[in-house]
């Protein structure tokens, strides 16, 4: 007995298994820590993934009310640019026609003997009517008033009279194989679209080279055709007249590039506005 309490290697493995299970408690309590620790930060990270996710939606609400204020912003900006644009082309428009009646009334009545000074009037009435069209289609776009006609008018004479209003009228031929009416309603609109038409292909064709007008009867009624015989546009600048063209509600302006090109648009929102139809399907 006392020879076996005083063996050394039985202390030796005494010492060792105690050791051991100190090892073995230090490993359970260090693996019990780790575990609550790991079960801690899986909390924090549900917790924080669930911030983010509250961060990431708060963020796209911020985002979507910034858009709609903005948005409004913009509405009401347009609105009211618009509604300033409006007053001021209705006056110019009527200063226009005044000073059309001025001009004629002159031409006729006190210069009408000569030649040269009524040549002369007759430059400034042409450069009259191309500002008073101006005014005409800015008002469209912000939704005013053309003016009208108090009857209907054949629709060589609404061709002739759009063809007054542009720079380059002496290139534009008109080739009609009918003359209905146009109502009086549609009178000034058409003219205005086919003004827009007119002096858009004679500023983007060859100078010199001739604007042709044929106006043909068609099932639905008469179909007005402006050939400027150039090369056409390019796929994406077709894309865009037709949009403009084929607009079922308001036009920004401040979609319309600087300087501004209203000449689509401004026959895109009149079509519409009266119901007739433009189209660059054949350039």
């Amino acid at each position: 007995m006392t020879s076996w309490m005083t063996d050394p290697l039985l202390w030796i493995l005494v010492v060792v298994l105690i050791a051991a299970v100190s090892a073995v408690m230090r490993a359970r309590r260090t693996n019990m820590a780790l575990r609550r620790q790991n079960a801690e930060l899986r909390s924090d990270k549900i917790q924080l993934e669930a911030e983010r996710h509250s961060l990431h939606a708060h963020n796209a609400t911020l985002r979507s009310e910034q858009e709609r204020a903005l948005a409004e912003v913009r509405s009401d900006a347009e609105s009211e640019t618009k509604d300033v644009l409006r007053a001021w082309m209705r006056t110019l428009q009527v200063l226009a026609d005044e000073q059309q009646r001025s001009i004629s009334d002159l031409a006729r009545l006190k210069y009408g003997d000569d030649p040269q000074i009524l040549a002369d009037f007759m430059t400034i009435d042409h450069t009259n009517s191309q500002f008073g069209r101006r005014a005409q289609g800015i008002a469209a776009l912000c939704g005013g008033w053309l003016g009208r006609r108090e009857s209907a008018a054949g629709v060589y004479d609404v061709a002739r009279s759009a063809q007054g209003r542009i720079k380059h009228f002496d290139r534009v031929q008109i080739h009609s194989q009918v003359n209905v009416a146009v109502a009086s309603t549609a009178v000034e609109p058409v003219a205005v679209v086919l003004a827009e038409l007119l002096d858009n292909a004679t500023n983007y064709s060859a100078p010199g080279t001739p604007v042709e007008v044929n106006i043909q009867a068609v099932p639905t009624g008469v179909c007005l055709i402006v050939d400027d015989a150039g090369l056409g546009i390019s796929q994406e600048e077709k894309d865009r007249a037709a949009a403009l063209l084929n607009t079922q509600g308001p036009v920004s302006i401040t979609s319309l590039g600087s300087p501004p090109r209203v000449g689509f648009a401004v026959a895109g929102v009149l079509a519409a506005r009266y119901g007739f139809r433009v189209s660059v399907d054949s350039v």
